[in-house]
């Protein structure tokens, strides 16, 4: 009866021990768990969510070394988040390639601010008072947002974001094609080149359908009216062509005989003329003939 007591006496002792250690182990987790709860996860789907109000957001990568040297900071500035009235967020951007496109990462980490959908990059100091200091003394006021163009709310951002994910689309085939398939590399790239080349004569042929029914092309039977009615207008002219041509010839014979009479009339005026002038200058030479005559006669009248 003694043993049984003692036996139950330590089964007794374990099982309260075992519940403060889970006590302190809860104690000690809960702040862990807190801060990493304050950093929301942002992901394609849900990524409009950061257009309303303030937020801090984070692009990073596990293998970045840098990445990972900023953890701590901002997980510490994510719980004074709070305080801030601000959210703090972060994109995984292997798992998001279609966020890094929409916002043009090329570094990391990278660090952007939103605010009410005008977003603005994060340049300075990377520790936990710079971060607070940015929010709480409006810092960011000073930078300049990006512009409408470059916003990743854009219709050129949102088509980046589908090229980054097609070529992450394209990158995950060829792998499924080298390593689970066991295709050469150069198989792979063959395949691709077929595909690329099939997709564009498709796209070819359907814009050709598209331009043919929008603007579709005339019939043969139109263009061959069209062409002997320019026929018959050419005919047409060359026939009042001819006629012109006779008209004007015609112009220029009657005006050349009415030309011929009008000069002849001045040459009939200048012989009678000349005529008349001869007449009159032949009746005094007679007379100056015929006075030495009558002066040859008078001095013998005499």
């Amino acid at each position: 009866m003694a043993g049984y007591k003692r036996c139950w006496k330590l089964k007794y002792d374990r099982s309260i021990l075992m519940i403060y250690q889970l006590l302190f182990a809860l104690l000690i987790i809960s702040p862990i768990a807190s801060s990493e709860n304050s950093v929301l996860t942002v992901a394609d789907a849900n990524w409009t969510v950061i257009l309303e109000g303030e937020w801090m957001l984070k692009f990073y990568a596990p293998w970045c070394p840098a990445c990972q040297h900023l953890q701590n900071d901002w997980d510490g500035f994510s719980k004074h988040s709070e305080a801030l009235d601000i959210s703090v967020g972060k994109v995984d951007v292997t798992r998001q390639p279609g966020l890094s496109g929409r916002f043009l990462v090329t570094t990391l980490p990278t660090i952007f601010h939103a605010k009410d959908g005008n977003f603005r990059r994060y340049m300075s100091s990377r520790s936990v008072e710079d971060f607070q200091a940015y929010i709480s003394q409006k810092k960011w006021e000073a930078v300049e947002p990006l512009p409408g163009w470059k916003s990743p709310s854009s219709f050129l951002m949102s088509g980046m974001a589908a090229l980054f994910r097609l070529s992450v689309w394209i990158r995950q085939i060829h792998n499924y094609l080298t390593d689970s398939l066991g295709i050469p590399v150069w198989g792979s790239y063959i395949i691709f080149a077929l595909v690329t080349l099939f997709t564009g004569l498709l796209l070819g042929l359907m814009l050709v359908l598209i331009a043919d029914f929008f603007w579709p092309s005339r019939p043969k039977q139109y263009e061959l009216q069209s062409g002997t009615k320019a026929g018959l207008r050419d005919e047409g002219s060359e026939e009042e062509m001819e006629e012109r041509r006779a008209w004007d010839a015609d112009n220029e014979h009657v005006s050349g005989e009415d030309s011929t009479e009008d000069d002849a009339t001045p040459v009939a005026e200048m012989a009678d003329i000349a005529a008349a002038t001869s007449a009159h200058s032949d009746a005094p030479t007679d007379l100056r003939k015929r006075k030495p005559k009558e002066s040859q006669n008078s001095p013998e009248g005499t």
